[in-house]
Parts: structure tokens; sequence; C-alpha cells
């Protein structure tokens, strides 16, 4: 049985405009939200390696509200190697329904065709923390992992930066699809645009 105090409790919640920001960046990269009643109702599924903890720390205080439980440990053993994941669900609420619509066709994740509109400094933050890396200890360009996307979706988003952000970037093809190259030049202009947002454990990214 429902418990009354909860449905009450989601139907007083608001998403903020910062919260939104971060939802984007996140489902731009690893984030998830799933659905068990058709799509009337969605929750935000985050998890990431124990290593970045302190991370989904900061995720978790960003939508404290929408979230009944601490984020939690868990093993998991794959291709007979052992690791550890940290991740956290939020309450199925409504809130995540626009998100929902523009970021997934069906189970198929998909960037949304306003993308332009949604992409800030924090979004691309966000992402970047998410589903961005170094491409070497010895070269400065910036790979962000992207194949999970459709080849014309990822050069969207290369436009994109360029012409709102003036980063330079191109595709980079592997095995399993694209990434986005950020070419040495754009790192310097990365960094400007997102260092404020990224947090202490994830500046070694930059």
């Amino acid at each position: 049985m429902r418990s009354t105090a909860i449905e009450e409790h989601k139907q007083s919640l608001i998403l903020s405009s910062r919260q939104k920001d971060i939802l984007s960046g996140l489902l731009l990269g690893d984030g998830h939200l799933e659905t068990q009643n058709r799509g009337r109702t969605y929750r935000l599924k985050v998890e990431q390696s124990v290593r970045k903890k302190e991370y989904v720390e900061w995720l978790f205080q960003e939508f404290r509200d929408f979230v009944r439980t601490e984020p939690k440990e868990k093993e998991k053993t794959r291709n007979g190697s052992r690791t550890t994941n940290v991740g956290f669900s939020t309450l199925s609420v409504g809130n995540f329904r626009f998100h929902a619509q523009q970021f997934y066709r069906g189970k198929q994740k998909v960037v949304p065709k306003l993308i332009g509109k949604l992409l800030s400094p924090l979004v691309l933050a966000v992402w970047f923390m998410d589903d961005g890396s170094q491409k070497s200890s010895l070269h400065k360009a910036r790979i962000l992992n992207t194949q999970g996307f459709r080849k014309q979706e990822i050069r969207q988003l290369i436009r994109i930066l360029d012409t709102q952000f003036d980063i330079q970037a191109k595709l980079r093809n592997q095995k399993d699809g694209y990434q986005i190259y950020i070419a040495a030049a754009s790192a310097d202009r990365l960094k400007q645009i997102i260092e404020e947002h990224v947090v202490p454990c994830m500046r070694y990214k930059l």
C-alpha cells in the first residue's frame, strides 16, 4: 500500500532550473531514467565506480528532496572481475517526464532535437564529469564518450560545441561507436567554461 505521506511529498516537489541542467548533463552521460507505469512517472538512477563516490554524493545532495535512501555501494562481477559501484535512485515522479520525452525514444537514449537550448556551462560540466576524460597524461585533448548515440546526433553535439561555446571537436571512431574528440587547442576553453562547476574529485579530468 502506498504511503499517503510519500505521495503528498511527491506532489510538493519542484524541479529547479539547476536540477534540470544537472539532469540534462547526466542524461548526456551515464544517467538513466526509467518508468514502471508507461511514462506517467520516472525515476533517475545514478551509478558510478566507488572511486567517484564524492561525485555521487554531490549528485545525491543536489537531488536530495527526490531521494529517500542514501547512496549505497554494491559489488558487481563481470568477466571474472569484481568491481564496486555506488549509486542511488530517486522517487518515481512526474517531474522527470519532460526530460524522458526529450532524451528517449522507447528505451533508446537519444540527443534531443532542442539540445542547443538545453546545453549550458553547468550541463556541459556534468556531462564531462559523468562521461569525459583526458586523452592521456601526455596530451591535452579531451574525450566525451558518446558511443551510445547515433553518428548524426554526435555531429549535432559537435556543431553546438563549436557555435555556442567556441570549442573545436570532431568524431573519433571506436570499436563500439563514436566519441567526441575535443582538440588540445580547445582544452583550456573547455576548462574555462566548466571549471567552477566541477567537484573537487573530478578536477583531475581538467
